[in-house]
């Protein structure tokens, strides 16, 4: 790799050195915090010998691979900064990027941070709603049975209750205290409150607006949004000694009042409006739009932008039980993901490609699309095109049919029941019919458009006899995961390289396998080492633990180092590291992945002497 050439054109595409507020790198990872993302071109930065994926999420994250320290020292020399990432300088510019970002920016990280921890509680209550709904259609149970009907409101609690779970996320992610906002909200929602509203209530002379909170999402971000100042102001201004009661009972004394008189109605309208307006469009154009967003989905879920969609989603289940428009885009987008993986499947003659291929058809065909995105459609356009054209026809026909979703789960096949109705019994095989058309579609437009971009696919396939297999070890004792289950789209679609997750029950990290050690990042929570035959094997302790600035790592060899098996390469502090809210998960993965095959062991909690991966050579 021309390591100049690289960096120059990655700081040209990501909008030049004057839209970059800050920059730094991971183990695999350039991380641009940028001034105007709009001016990052995602295309041309993938299309850049050296890189293998582009995240944009709060950062433009470009995936470099083993060698991304020297690519990132490239990039600094164009910059004309120092290399060190964890230099003063460094650590005073960390802080421009907040307040240089973009509203659009801070919007769409404010609204992940509300709405994506609330969907497992919304998904597990909606499925066991609609299970139930089926199994009532089917008479293995009884609707009118008291059985049936306290299931029911099991199902129905997460919705009813969602305006306190918005509180609880709200708070975490404003970084004030949970339960105080949490019983700012809960005012809205007492009982002798809603009773009292419908009578018709006076709040120092003003009238109250009589409104069911229940169900609602916007009253409450509204509320926690101004509960969050008020707690801020009243720390700032209050004695430390009465802090403990007065900050909480003054915030909630201002907060709850203005909330029930102005930020309760203003909210409540907000989300009726917010689903008036979608439900007009899809009246108006409604096929059409379910049709565009369902072809463009691909795009959007690669970035992370289909989570600005969650705020209406919920707003509609909660105001009208149902939802049109995301939900049946996203059944025909995660089915024709699946199909067009099982036709490159079925076309490859690359091995590892058409393992990844069916791993990945097999997750979207069930709702979880990332590995098909990342570990197949993203690597070819011409199957990014499949997948695309075969979204906007089985859109299309959901759009036509007017499919209605009751659920908010990734839909999938295991998950169809979201779509019965009582009223519209049609509805469920609308949904079966939209699932077939976008996968035959997919299969058959990848399969014909489709071409295995491996030139030497078959070479790969056999084995070089003249170097044995490579045993190795496990890094760290504890439970073994597969790859795919990590949470980080680089290494769950191993477009970084096969290899092992282990969660790990001591904060230890081993050598593997004999070899050398080559890089320990600036950060201390990763390192890659090379064998004697050539195998790169990167380690990483962590998701997003560049984070912590190298905070509970202590290595214990430098690069450079030779070591045998079994030697200590790494102590991390495990509980300091789970208590400041990272996963600990730790990778082990074989970088060079064109140069060699990976078999993994299927183990589940994995000792020292475990083996893990057998390792061998391929033919080039």
């Amino acid at each position: 790799m021309d390591y100049k050439q690289t960096a120059a054109e990655v700081l040209k595409y990501v909008g030049g050195k004057e839209n970059i507020a800050h920059f730094e790198h991971c183990s695999t990872r350039l991380r641009f915090s940028l001034i105007d993302n709009a001016k990052a071109d995602v295309k041309r930065l993938e299309s850049i010998p050296g890189v293998i994926a582009v995240k944009m999420t709060g950062q433009c994250q470009v995936v470099i691979g083993n060698e991304v320290v020297e690519v990132y020292d490239a990039v600094n020399q164009l910059l004309g900064g120092s290399p060190n990432p964890d230099s003063e300088s460094a650590e005073a510019s960390a802080a421009k990027p907040k307040e240089k970002r973009k509203l659009g920016s801070v919007i769409l990280d404010f609204i992940v941070g509300v709405f994506q921890p609330l969907i497992p509680a919304i998904a597990g209550a909606g499925m066991l709603k609609s299970l139930l709904l089926l199994l009532g259609l089917m008479n293995v149970l009884d609707p009118d049975g008291h059985t049936y009907k306290i299931l029911v409101q099991i199902g129905d609690a997460a919705l009813y209750f969602l305006p306190l779970l918005v509180a609880v996320t709200t708070a975490n992610k404003l970084k004030v205290n949970t339960l105080v906002a949490l019983a700012a909200v809960g005012a809205l929602l007492l009982p002798n409150m809603t009773a009292m509203l419908g009578e018709g209530a006076q709040l120092f002379g003003l009238q109250i607006k009589s409104i069911a909170y229940a169900y609602q999402v916007f009253p409450a971000i509204l509320t926690v949004l101004l509960y969050a100042q008020m707690e801020k102001w009243f720390t700032r201004i209050t004695p430390k000694v009465i802090r403990i009661f007065f900050v909480p009972m003054m915030s909630l004394l201002i907060t709850v009042p203005v909330s029930l008189l102005v930020l309760g109605p203003l909210g409540y309208t907000l989300g009726e409006g917010f689903s008036a307006i979608i439900l007009t469009l899809f009246d108006k154009v409604g096929w059409i739009a379910v049709a565009l967003l369902a072809a463009v989905l691909p795009l959007m879920v690669s970035v992370g932008m289909h989570k600005a969609l969650i705020p209406y989603a919920l707003s509609a289940m909660g105001s009208t039980g149902k939802e049109l428009l995301y939900m049946p885009a996203s059944l025909a987008h995660n089915i024709a993901e699946s199909g067009a993986c099982f036709a490159v499947a079925v076309r490859t003659k690359d091995k590892a490609l058409r393992a990844t291929a069916i791993s990945a058809g097999i997750s979207a065909l069930f709702g979880i699309t990332e590995p098909a995105l990342y570990g197949v459609t993203l690597q070819n356009k011409k199957v990014l095109g499949s997948v695309m054209f075969s979204s906007l026809i089985g859109g299309a026909f959901t759009g036509i049919v007017g499919l209605q979703a009751y659920v908010l789960v990734g839909p999938g096949l295991a998950s169809l029941s979201m779509f019965i109705s009582e009223d519209l019994p049609r509805n469920i095989i609308n949904a079966v019919i939209a699932l077939v058309i976008s996968f035959v579609v997919a299969f058959v437009s990848a399969f014909i458009l489709g071409k295995d971009h491996k030139a030497k696919a078959e070479e790969r396939q056999a084995v070089n006899q003249l170097t044995m297999a490579k045993e190795f070890k496990s890094p760290v004792i504890g439970d073994m995961i597969p790859l795919s289950e990590v949470k980080d789209e680089v290494f769950s679609s191993k477009a970084m390289g096969e290899g092992v997750a282990v969660i790990p029950a001591k904060g230890e990290l081993y050598a593997p396998v004999d070899g050398k050690i080559e890089v320990i990042y600036s950060r201390n929570h990763a390192m890659a080492m090379r064998t004697a035959n050539g195998i790169e094997l990167l380690f990483h302790v962590g998701i997003d633990t560049v984070r912590l600035r190298g905070k509970y790592f202590e290595p214990q060899v430098q690069a450079g180092d030779e070591v045998k098996a079994g030697d200590l390469l790494l102590k991390f502090d495990l509980e300091k590291i789970i208590e400041e809210g990272y996963d600990p998960v730790t990778i082990a993965i074989v970088t060079n992945k064109d140069k060699y095959a990976v078999e993994v062991a299927d183990l589940k909690q994995v000792n020292r002497q475990d083996t893990l991966m057998v390792v061998t050579a391929l033919e080039n």
